[in-house]
């Protein structure tokens, strides 16, 4: 996946703009704070990509953003320098420390096994307080997803792309579907032609909250809308001790 590797310095921006996420990030924060009790200072967020949500969302709460990309992660770090970054896998990582609130975006979408997805929700477990909340969103739930086509367009300091964005279900029987990216990209008056073929993972909604649960979490589902902005994000809550039930 190129965009996120050797394209990113100089297209990432082009195709994710980060003034697209200003709304999203907003209804994104207000579920957290009002998730969490007390309301939450902190954050981590796994899979923070360019940080373009945590561009918005550093006004709020104290963050620190995690991504395997090393060429993502510089991204990030340009625009939001006073965040800490880390460099980690959010299957895997583990930093000793927890956060008033998780946050999981759309690199939740690479995630295509059940058992990457239990894993995730342990990750994030682990770094949520008790009291605190992680939010989990993905692009779809099995029962939201829409084949369709984006046309992507976008210029910027002398370099112009066209890309077309195609989603598709190969096989409606498993947990994938797939993301064709054709991009036309140009630049000193040279024009070349890349594509790439993205896997992503597609979950049952109830899948979702079996998995948080199983992670300890009191899981919900719910619209986060602002604005015209629709989309299905899944809510986990983490148990005050006093609240908590022996087994």
């Amino acid at each position: 996946m190129q965009i996120y590797g050797e394209l990113a310095a100089r297209w990432y921006h082009l195709l994710d703009p980060v003034e697209d996420h200003q709304e999203e990030a907003a209804c994104y924060e207000a579920a957290l704070v009002r998730a969490s009790s007390p309301p939450a200072l902190t954050l981590l967020e796994l899979g923070a990509g360019a940080g373009n949500n945590a561009f918005y969302m550093k006004r709020r709460f104290r963050c620190t953003l995690a991504d395997r990309s090393p060429s993502m992660s510089a991204l990030s770090r340009a625009q939001n320098p006073e965040c800490e970054h880390v460099l980690g896998d959010m299957r895997s990582l583990r930093l000793g420390a927890t956060f008033d609130a998780v946050f999981v975006h759309d690199a939740l979408n690479y995630i295509t096994t059940e058992s990457d997805l239990r894993a995730v929700a342990e990750t994030a477990f682990v770094h949520t307080r008790p009291g605190g909340a992680a939010l989990f969103a993905p692009d779809c739930v099995r029962e939201t997803f829409r084949e369709g086509t984006n046309l992507i367009t976008g210029e910027r300091e002398g370099r112009a792309m066209r890309a077309v964005e195609w989603m598709w279900d190969p096989d409606p029987r498993d947990h994938t579907y797939a993301v064709e990216y054709a991009f036309v990209l140009r630049e000193d008056g040279r024009t070349r032609v890349h594509h790439e073929q993205h896997i992503e993972g597609l979950f049952s909604r109830a899948t979702w909250l079996r998995t948080l649960a199983a992670a300890g979490y009191l899981p919900e589902s719910a619209e986060c809308t602002l604005e015209g902005l629709g989309s299905e994000i899944l809510l986990g809550r983490r148990p005050a001790p006093e609240n908590q039930v022996a087994v």
